[in-house]
């Protein structure tokens, strides 16, 4: 037991230890792959604790309380006085799971649930900059569904059913491209063999222009400008973008990515065809927004899920509801 102990105590040391050096940022934490194996960890605890440590340690309890009970028995055949001993208490004691079970083969529960609730179902993010503005506000929590596109293994990113594909207008989370460990959120604009060109600030999608109706200005605080307004509409789904008029159309292309030769970059902006397997995204705040315009596009692979709900915004409770 001792040896176990050590052992587990171990174990939590360096999972605090990885913990630390994540948020202090010495390290690019992974949080999938440490969830899975704290899962893993915990379940084979918890297995040990129904087959084995629990019923040791009934076992002993039951001897003990009949132990206890005979020598109360005996003295009181010979007449003498009980020892007064809590039978209850002393079984209760013994029956108590040590700290290394408590934290472990206890925790399993509810490490099982968020497993499968994050993995499978829905997971929340936090989202950390303004390049989906007006529709996400830095700070807005939201939630991802995980299925919708269809289900896939966690770390190992198999997939498990198919889904349905991501639509024209579709919120989307995706493992980034140039750094697959960072997950980025942005509009789906394009989809497989689509001609996307966005040309001095105006969208088109295989040649149709996309509909674009002026709205009120609006006060862009996350990069303290006025920003112009509009309702687009694609995918019969409407939502607002941004444009900041003194920032120039051009848009250059960050380093060489995948289908690079798909893209055709002038000083009036853009035009890519899209690969098969791939998508084009882009950010609602349009000029404050790096995306497919400047590292290319989006695998199938690397798709997270969609995202479909606002359910908290600390700062602004109004911000609660449906993603546009």
């Amino acid at each position: 037991m001792k040896a176990i102990a050590v052992i587990t105590g171990a174990l939590l040391a360096a999972v605090a230890a990885y913990i630390a050096m994540w948020l202090t940022g010495q390290i690019e934490g992974n949080f999938p792959l440490l969830l899975l194996l704290a899962t893993v960890v915990t379940g084979i605890y918890w297995v040990a604790e129904k087959l084995y440590f629990l019923p040791k340690r009934k076992r002993t309890a039951q001897a003990l309380a009949a132990q206890l009970e005979s020598r109360q028995q005996s003295l009181q055949a010979q007449g003498l006085q009980n020892d007064e001993v809590d039978v209850a208490g002393v079984v209760a004691k013994t029956m108590r799971q040590p700290w290394w079970l408590d934290w472990t083969a206890g925790l399993f529960p509810v490490i099982i649930v968020v497993f499968v609730l994050r993995s499978f179902v829905y997971e929340p993010f936090r989202i950390p900059s303004g390049s989906m503005i007006p529709t996400l506000l830095v700070g807005d929590l939201i939630l991802v569904n995980k299925f919708a596109y269809g289900l896939r293994m966690p770390v190992f990113n198999n997939k498990l059913t198919e889904g349905e594909k991501p639509a024209r207008g579709d919120v989307m989370v995706f493992r980034f491209p140039p750094n697959p460990k960072m997950d980025y959120i942005k509009r789906v604009i394009g989809l497989p063999g689509d001609v996307v060109s966005y040309q001095n600030k105006k969208l088109t999608i295989n040649g149709q222009a996309i509909n674009s109706v002026a709205q009120p200005d609006f006060d862009d605080k996350d990069s303290m400008r006025i920003a112009k307004q509009f309702e687009e509409t694609i995918g019969g789904r409407s939502y607002n973008v941004l444009n900041i008029e003194q920032v120039p159309a051009m848009f250059t292309s960050g380093d060489n990515f995948a289908f690079k030769e798909n893209c055709k970059y002038t000083i009036e902006g853009v035009t890519c065809t899209v690969p098969e397997g791939h998508y084009f995204v882009m950010g609602d705040n349009r000029d404050n927004s790096l995306d497919s315009r400047a590292w290319g596009f989006v695998p199938q692979d690397n798709i997270v899920g969609k995202a479909v709900v606002v359910w908290m915004n600390l700062s602004d409770f109004g911000r609660i509801g449906k993603i546009q």
